[in-house]
């Protein structure tokens, strides 16, 4: 049976996490997701569970690779600036071909910038903020029970692709309080990590196991640099084709389309509500997974000639891969940071200035 509490969602990261059989934590305090770390440091040492806190999200990021190589379901979770210090271990996870959860909390950048809820890590999370291009399948809760769910999917994700895969969240989303559900999601067997280096005693066939994040240097697995560019082009592919995950309200009569991931999107759907009261034909789709992206579903609305009005508290970053689905079919607008109600680092982007965006657009 589910329990029922009335938690925040930075942790709800961590119910989501022990639902998920994770064993080990690693982290670095940083506003706003300290309460994440907190809640591991309180509840994972008497579960039995590892809570580690480190001398710097370098160091974070840098154990988690050693627990994921020892078959270990083991996660961070930082913001801002320590995302950025995380950004080459990343890069060699995805090498090393190790799963990993990372709870990335968003804060306005750039530089120390803000500890406040903002959408700027867009791109460093889905276009591989590290060296070398690659890719990491990043989910994007707006709810708390949500958060709570999502975590528990990117283990699973995470040992399905042997890879890496971040929950792309923020302030207003880690620190709303919500009644939610926790229980654990059935998701069916989970692959065997017979690659897992364990020493010899521990391995049924009595063969030692080795992990690189030298492969395409080290001709140990892959003869060759293309070799592991071939091996990463077809896993990146056949996530494109399994994975894709978003949520649509209203769109089928809709002029014009809210497209929105985290706090924006619970903005959007009242401001949607709003609109429809108005006669306004507005619908909304709601990004799970910025990647893989949803292209096709835009893709497929702009061909009819909708609009579309994003919804991201920033500068511009998820617009883009907004306008590449569009293919210059559809119109995309764009409602970003300065449409805050207040210019300090707590303003927000709220529903009525959604409306009077959709108003200006579909009247002008």
């Amino acid at each position: 049976m589910a329990e029922r509490l009335f938690i925040i969602g930075n942790e709800a990261v961590g119910w989501g996490a022990l639902m998920a059989d994770c064993d080990a934590f690693f982290g670095y305090p940083i506003t706003p997701q300290n309460e994440t770390t907190e809640w591991f440091a309180r509840e994972y040492p008497k579960r039995g569970k590892v809570f580690f806190q480190t001398t710097s999200e370098t160091s974070s990021i840098n154990m988690v690779y050693g627990a994921a190589a020892c078959g270990v379901r083991a996660m961070t979770s930082t913001s801002g600036p320590g995302w950025g210090l995380m950004q080459e271990t990343m890069s060699h996870l995805v090498n090393a071909q190790l799963p990993a959860v990372i709870v990335l909390v968003q804060r306005g950048g750039p530089g120390q910038g803000t500890t406040r809820q903002a959408q700027t890590d867009y791109f460093s999370a889905t276009r591989g903020g590290g060296q070398g291009g690659y890719k990491t399948i990043v989910l994007c809760p707006a709810s708390v029970q949500e958060t709570h769910d999502l975590v528990q999917l990117a283990f699973l994700l995470a040992d399905k692709y042997r890879n890496p895969v971040i929950v792309l969240t923020d302030a207003v989303i880690g620190l709303t309080t919500e009644a939610i559900e926790v229980k654990k999601i059935n998701f069916g067997p989970l692959p065997p990590k017979d690659w897992a280096v364990r020493g010899l005693e521990n391995q049924p066939d009595g063969r030692a196991r080795f992990i690189t994040s030298s492969h395409g240097l080290d001709p140990r697995i892959y003869p060759n640099y293309l070799a592991l560019l071939t091996h990463l082009k077809e896993k990146y592919h056949r996530i494109e084709e399994a994975e894709v995950r978003y949520e649509t309200h209203q769109t089928e009569d809709a002029e014009l389309i809210l497209v929105a991931y985290g706090y924006p999107a619970g903005v959007c759907r009242q401001a949607l509500e709003m609109a429809r009261d108005e006669g306004l034909r507005v619908g909304l789709a709601r990004l799970i997974t910025a990647w893989p992206f949803p292209y096709q579903v835009i893709r497929e609305k702009a061909q009819k000639g909708v609009q579309f009005l994003v919804v991201e508290d920033s500068l511009g970053q998820m617009v883009e891969d907004v306008k590449l689905a569009a293919e210059g079919r559809g119109k995309v607008h764009f409602l970003g940071v300065f449409a805050r109600h207040s210019p300090a680092e707590m303003g927000l982007i709220f529903p009525e200035r959604v409306v009077e965006e959709v108003r200006r657009i579909l009247y002008e």
